[in-house]
């Protein structure tokens, strides 16, 4: 069965529903019509300008993306900007771009859920809750950025930045605070963690894993006697993606749609260390 972008919409809709985004991000379609036809589609990180061109050489139909290409309204479209060219290019090539963005976040399973499996949390719960239901049918559900739980055993703050190092396949993270802190609970929020700082504080763990950690931020972990691990914002979200992927050929599976699915490969962490 040939699917359309408003059919892989709606799957994605049951994963990550739109009524969960913040009021201001831009989750949705980008670029793009709900009735052009969906036979390849790629997931990625980031619609930036590489992924799309390759995207286009590749025949992708849809490129279905984490962080929005758009977050505020545009007052022109230039061809000569960054954001006018990659329209361009998916115009011209037929190309629709859709971004589910903090509503991926917060939903139960979704990137914070991902996040937190990896390090190994149990007990997982919402770090800043955003209250049962939240504009949707299942009212017992609880929804929120950050997750919160209990680690298997008690470890120094330093044995735990290694541990996350290797799980992680991270080449370098940053640490703030006691290194020989010992660490029973801990907060984790995918991208960046920065706006949830008093919410970690009063969670009772003795760690914030995040990413776009500011300098006071360290200064306040450290005069609470607390720890900061910095895994960087590219690390703490780009592991959704192969999730995501299996996720969605799961549910293509079940509704026949004849669609070929896969994680873009080009993506890097925009910052290199020297």
């Amino acid at each position: 069965m040939t699917a359309t972008v408003g059919d892989i919409i709606n799957v994605m809709e049951s994963l990550a529903p739109a009524a969960l985004s913040e009021e201001w991000d831009n989750s949705g379609l980008q670029i793009g019509h709900n009735d052009w036809p969906v036979k390849k589609i790629w997931l990625a990180l980031d619609p930036g300008i590489q992924v799309i061109e390759s995207a286009c050489r590749d025949s992708i139909d849809l490129l279905i993306s984490h962080h929005p290409l758009i977050f505020k309204p545009l007052k022109f479209v230039n061809l000569n900007t960054p954001v006018g060219k990659i329209i361009q290019i998916a115009i011209q090539n037929q190309l629709s771009v859709f971004s589910a963005h903090t509503n991926l976040d917060k939903v139960t399973n979704g990137i914070n859920d991902v996040l937190a499996y990896k390090i190994g949390l149990k007990n997982i719960a919402v770090l800043e809750n955003s209250g049962k239901g939240n504009k949707l049918r299942d009212s017992e559900k609880e929804y929120g950025l950050g997750r919160v739980g209990n680690l298997d055993d008690t470890i120094g703050l330093s044995a735990l930045a290694m541990k996350i190092k290797e799980k992680l396949g991270l080449t370098t993270l940053r640490v703030a605070g006691n290194t020989d802190l010992m660490v029973t609970r801990a907060a984790v929020c995918c991208g960046s963690g920065s706006s949830l700082m008093n919410h970690f504080f009063s969670s009772g763990a003795q760690v914030f894993i995040s990413g776009d950690f500011k300098y006071h931020d360290a200064r306040d972990a450290e005069a609470m006697n607390l720890g900061l691990i910095d895994i960087g914002h590219f690390a703490s979200e780009h592991l959704i993606l192969e999730v995501l992927v299996d996720r969605l050929r799961e549910k293509f599976t079940k509704l026949n749609f004849d669609v070929s699915i896969k994680a873009c490969k080009l993506e890097r962490d925009p910052f290199v260390l020297f």
